[in-house]
C-alpha cells in the first residue's frame, strides 16, 4: 500500500431505552477506505484537481460528466449517494471542517499502520513509526472483544492491504484475518470463496503482491458475513490511497464511488437479513488525511510533508443511534475515540494493557 492511509456510547439508560423499542445493537460492522479526504466526503469532486492535466489522466470532460454538478451538496451527492441519501438521512457523519467540525489523527505520523493501529487500540502509540512495523504488541478492540462471551468465533477482519496481519496481530487475535492475497475461507471454503480464491490467484497485480484490488476484499468480506454471520465484521478498501498516489483524480473519485455502492450493498444486506436487521452498526472512517492546502499535495500524506494530512472524518448508522445528519457544530474529535466507541456500542468497556482514550459521547447525545 504505501511507501511513507460510530457509533455511540453505551449507557445503562440508553440501554434501557433501547429494550422498550426492541432497538438493541448486537453487531457493528467498521469499514474503512483508505486515505478517503474528507473534502471529498463532504464537497464532492475538486475542480482544480479535475482541471488540471497532472491528475485527469486526459479526461477532464469524464470527470465533469460523472461528478460535477453546481454547489458542494450536489457534487457529493453525485459522488457518494447512500452517504447523502441514507446515512445523512438516518445517521451521523463527522468532518466538515468548514464548519469547524474536526476529526484528527492522534498520533504524530499521519499515515496508514499508526492511523489503522490507533482506530483499534484507541492508543496513538509514538513507536508505531512504520508502514513496516512488527505485528501489533497492542491488544486491538477487535482482539477483546473476540474473548468476551457471546463474541468468540464471531469477529472476522478482511483488508486489501498485506499489513493488516501485522495491524491486527494475525498470528495472535484468535480471530481470522484475510488480507490482500491471503485465501480466504479457511480449511472449509464454501464454493463461492473457492471461486474467489482462485481468481485472485491468477488476478491482476497492480500494486504488487502487498495490496490487492478492493473487488476481492469486498466479494470475499460479503461471503463471510453470508455464510457464518459474524457479529463483528472489519472491511478495509484500499483502492482511494493508492490510485491517489498514482495522482490518478478520476481512478480516485471512481474507487470513492465504488466504496459508496459497496457499503450500500452491505447495508442492504444487513437490512434483509434477521440475524442483523435492526441489530446492527456501521462505523465507517478513514486511517489519514490527505493534503489540501496546497492541492498539489492531495496525492500523499504524511507530518513531515503534508501538513494537512492529520484530517480525517467518521460516519455511523444503526438502530437507537440519533439521525443529526451532518454535524455543523464546532468540536474536536480524535482517531483515537474509535476503538472504545465500538466496544461501548456492543455493551462492552475495551481494556488492555496501554492507554485508550474515552468512547465519543457526542454520537449518542440526542
Amino acid at each position: 500500500m504505501k511507501k511513507i492511509i460510530a457509533t455511540f456510547l453505551f449507557i445503562p439508560i440508553y440501554l434501557a431505552a433501547q429494550q422498550k423499542t426492541g432497538e438493541e445493537i448486537k453487531n457493528i460492522i467498521v469499514i474503512t477506505s483508505d486515505g478517503l479526504r474528507w473534502q471529498e466526503v463532504f464537497k464532492g469532486m475538486d475542480a482544480e484537481i479535475a482541471n488540471n492535466r497532472k491528475f485527469n489522466q486526459g479526461d477532464s470532460a469524464g470527470i465533469y460528466k460523472a461528478y460535477w454538478a453546481n454547489s458542494p451538496e450536489e457534487r457529493r451527492k453525485k459522488l457518494m449517494p447512500f452517504f447523502w441519501n441514507t446515512i445523512a438521512a438516518n445517521g451521523q457523519l463527522y468532518g466538515n471542517r468548514t464548519f469547524d467540525n474536526k476529526v484528527d489523527n492522534a498520533n504524530p505520523y499521519w499515515f496508514s499502520y499508526p492511523g489503522y493501529s490507533e482506530i483499534f487500540t484507541g492508543y496513538p502509540d509514538s513507536a508505531v513509526n512504520s508502514n513496516e512495523y512488527k505485528p501489533n504488541p497492542h491488544v486491538t478492540v477487535l482482539e477483546y472483544i473476540n474473548k468476551q462471551a457471546g463474541f468468540r468465533g464471531k469477529v472476522a477482519a478482511f483488508g486489501a492491504w498485506e499489513a493488516f496481519d501485522r495491524i491486527l496481530n494475525k498470528e495472535r487475535c484468535g480471530f481470522p484475518v484475510v488480507a490482500a492475497y491471503s485465501p480466504t475461507g479457511g480449511a472449509h471454503p464454501t464454493e463461492k470463496e473457492k471461486l474467489i480464491n482462485a481468481m485472485l490467484k491468477d488476478s491482476y497485480k497492480p500494486f504488487g503482491n502487498a495490496e490487492c484490488l478492493d473487488v476481492f476484499t469486498h466479494y470475499e468480506a460479503m461471503e463471510y458475513m453470508k455464510a457464518r454471520k459474524p457479529r463483528v465484521l472489519y472491511i478495509a478498501y484500499g483502492e482511494t490511497d493508492e490510485w491517489a498516489h498514482e495522482g490518478r483524480y478520476k481512478d480516485y473519485l471512481d474507487a470513492i464511488k465504488q466504496v459508496d455502492d459497496w457499503i450500500k450493498d452491505i447495508w442492504t444486506y444487513i437490512q434483509s437479513t434477521p440475524e442483523y436487521k435492526d441489530k446492527t452498526a456501521l462505523l465507517i472512517t478513514c486511517d489519514h488525511g490527505r493534503g489540501d492546502i496546497i492541492k498539489e499535495q492531495w496525492t500523499g500524506h504524511g507530518s513531515k510533508r503534508i501538513a494537512d494530512s492529520h484530517q480525517i472524518w467518521i460516519a455511523a448508522m444503526g438502530p437507537g443511534l440519533p439521525a443529526k445528519g451532518e454535524l455543523k457544530t464546532p468540536m474536536q474529535l480524535y482517531q483515537k475515540q474509535i476503538a472504545q466507541t465500538i466496544a461501548s456500542l456492543l455493551g462492552l468497556h475495551y481494556t488492555a494493557n496501554h492507554p485508550i482514550a474515552d468512547a465519543i459521547q457526542q454520537i449518542k447525545e440526542k
